[in-house]
């Protein structure tokens, strides 16, 4: 037995058999003065501790390059501190301090540290290896040699992300290593319990990948089955599956008794820790001696806690803090006063459909910018997208460019989360708003949440283009826009002709922020076609357009909408009636401001839009305008919106379920 230990240890030279030591050192030492200071009542944190997963972290982390980089999940401290991560500002945040990285915003579950290659960490199990690809594809495009790590636990390889994940990077043979930390347990069930998998590498064959287990409790194993990955993933070769096994000696969380282990099954493995025994190891091969790690543990603990006692004793952030990092520019969602309002250009024009004036767009887009990349399903040609909106130019610039992927909308906007995160400017196009529902996780927990859990370090200057359909049936015709505007850091725009797709989408594509870009079906084939410039322009986010000037009503909508509140001004005015339609064409930011000052020239407002009328943006706009104008307002507010129902594909309860200009034209008349 003694013979097999000193063969193994001698398998890599002394240098770099102490120095997974001294990594695993100081991740065992980390983690120690995390659990000391909760069990004194010295701090408060909610914290998920990684004893006995340090060989883990040490063997991964050594297998990298400096350049190499890491996105981790909430039980990460021994993979950052093991990268590298600048440790009192890592302390500082995981204790909410202001002091953090990302200023107390983020916590345990937000690090980013990208000067130390810990691209991104994620609080959604399984959520991590989406944005991963995005990072590689990042890496890819840009021609460098960096590899992604991606860790997870054993308990994410149930949830669907990680399979969507490894079949994309599988297909276009990304630089990534998904790396599988398997504790034993998937929070507080037994890996028996959730899975007939033996060997959970094995599913990598699925996917046309390898996939290796190896001990876990052994740095020097973990760090050759990693490095392999990584240079097999550096040559251009794909990725790779390593699933190391360990068992967690605490809770899943602080203060958890593991009463799910079997107590002799436990006090055994803690009898004999892998820090412990690596120690031993180094010892008995005669690669190190116990004075030279007694004084690397030494050193460690000093480093440790300094920087965690600095982090204790650093202030909290200041309340003025709260609503910073939301977006880029300093603001909410309400659009700051319009001191100089865009005008679409005068010149040259060319009569354009919504289609045609998207792709033009993206076509200049692509053309002045080599980040700009698009990513959807059957979005390259000979398809060129459903709708044809994309046809030519995965041929002009390249599919390494025009992306098809997968029927997997959260693959799509993880990918494009990541390669935001890695500098390129992506496009992603999810083929119906329906589909946001199946992508709401990249989209409301990381899209939207990069800037504020960066502490406005990093954002994620993405589009994501999605459609409105008709006479689709439940599933393929929903506006969900109310969604996306409840939630913090994404912008919402929807334009109703032609002309406004092309300056407000050039504005999505400068934006430093995530953008949802919402298109309507009903205008792809008519109905928002129209003259638009030749030359390009943008169209600010945050500015509304008065389409028709009135004096006695408002009617306050956006996207197919404004052409019925145009259709139903006309039938008015042959009433007497003059009806003023501003067309929002964002949503977020809202130009509340332009809404209020027409208002109070026609005291009377409608506010109108296609998605279901409770709980609405309409009752917002009317909640705001009504609390503002209260005593300028001669009659009660209307609010014209769909139907509480799911939209028929029937077409007589379809046009039963969505507003016209005939219930505009009511809805008016009742007011004026």
């Amino acid at each position: 037995m003694a013979t097999q230990v000193d063969n193994r240890a001698r398998a890599l030279s002394s240098d770099r058999a102490v120095e997974l030591y001294r990594l695993m050192s100081k991740v065992h030492h980390s983690d120690q003065r995390v659990r000391k200071g909760l069990s004194s009542g010295e701090i408060a944190m909610s914290y998920w501790p990684v004893d006995g997963q340090e060989a883990m972290s040490a063997g991964a982390a050594l297998a990298l390059s400096s350049t190499d980089q890491l996105v981790s999940t909430y039980r990460g401290l021994g993979d950052v501190v093991a990268k590298g991560i600048d440790l009192p500002g890592y302390f500082a945040e995981i204790l909410g301090r202001g002091t953090g990285l990302s200023k107390g915003k983020a916590g345990a579950m937000g690090i980013y540290d990208p000067e130390h290659g810990i691209a991104w960490t994620t609080g959604i199990v399984g959520a991590g290896p989406l944005i991963a690809n995005g990072i590689a594809l990042a890496e890819s495009i840009k021609g460098s040699d960096r590899v992604v790590l991606v860790s997870f636990g054993d308990g994410a390889t149930s949830i669907g992300y990680v399979h969507e994940a490894m079949n994309m990077a599988a297909l276009w043979a990304l630089p990534v290593v998904f790396f599988c930390q398997n504790n034993a347990w998937a929070e507080c069930t037994p890996v028996a319990g959730y899975t007939r998998t033996a060997r959970l590498s094995d599913r990598a064959a699925g996917y046309a990948m390898p996939g290796v287990t190896v001990d876990g409790t052994d740095p020097q194993a973990v760090y050759r089955a990693v490095a392999e990955a990584a240079e097999r993933a550096r040559s251009g070769a794909g990725p790779s599956f390593v699933e190391a096994v360990a068992y967690r000696l605490q809770g899943h969380y602080f203060g958890d008794q593991m009463p799910y282990a079997d107590p002799d099954e436990l006090a055994a493995k803690r009898a004999d820790p892998p820090f412990a025994r690596y120690r031993r190891r180094l010892i008995d091969a005669g690669l190190a001696d116990e004075a030279d790690l007694d004084r690397i543990d030494a050193d460690l603990i000093a480093e440790i806690d300094a920087a965690f006692t600095a982090a204790r004793d650093a202030d909290y952030p200041d309340a003025d803090e709260l609503t910073r990092d939301v977006f880029a520019a300093h603001g909410v969602e309400i659009a700051a006063p319009v001191t100089e309002r865009a005008a679409i250009p005068e010149g040259e024009t060319e009569i354009l459909g919504l289609v045609q004036a998207i792709h033009r767009t993206l076509d200049r887009a692509m053309a002045a910018d080599d980040s700009v990349v698009l990513l959807g399903e059957d979005i390259a040609d000979p398809s060129g997208g459903m709708f044809k909106i994309t046809a030519g130019l995965s041929t002009k610039y390249g599919a390494h460019r025009v992306r098809d992927t997968p029927i997997a909308e959260s693959s799509i906007i993880g990918a494009a989360v990541g390669a935001a995160l890695g500098g390129l400017r992506p496009v992603a196009e999810l083929m119906f708003v329906d589909f946001l529902g199946v992508a709401m996780d990249q989209i409301a927990n990381h899209a939207a949440k990069i800037r504020y859990m960066s502490g406005g370090r990093q954002g994620a200057p993405l589009v994501i283009r999605a459609m409105v359909g008709t006479a689709a049936g439940p599933q393929h015709s929903q506006a969900f826009e109310a969604w996306a505007m409840h939630t913090p850091g994404i912008k919402v725009v929807w334009p109703s002709t032609a002309a406004d797709a092309v300056g407000l989408l050039n504005a999505c594509l400068a934006e430093q922020d995530p953008c949802l870009f919402i298109e309507s079906m009903k205008l792809y084939y008519g109905g928002g076609k129209g003259p638009v410039p030749t030359a390009d322009y943008v169209i600010p986010l945050g500015q509304a357009d008065v389409k028709r000037a009135g004096t006695d009503v408002t009617i306050c909508t956006y996207g197919s909408l404004v052409h019925a509140a145009l259709d139903a001004a006309d039938q008015l005015a042959a009433e007497d009636v003059s009806v003023e339609v501003v067309d929002l064409r964002s949503l977020v930011p809202l130009d509340l401001g332009t809404v209020l000052d027409s208002v109070r020239k026609t005291r009377r407002l409608v506010v109108a839009h296609e998605s279901v009328g409770f709980c609405g943006p309409g009752a917002e706009i009317a909640a705001a305008v009504g609390t503002e104008l209260f005593g300028v307002l001669v009659s009660p507010i209307q609010r014209v919106a769909g139907t509480y129902t799911p939209v028929p594909r029937a077409a007589t309860l379809e046009a039963a379920c969505r507003p016209d200009a005939a219930q505009l034209v009511e809805a008016v008349r009742r007011i004026a």
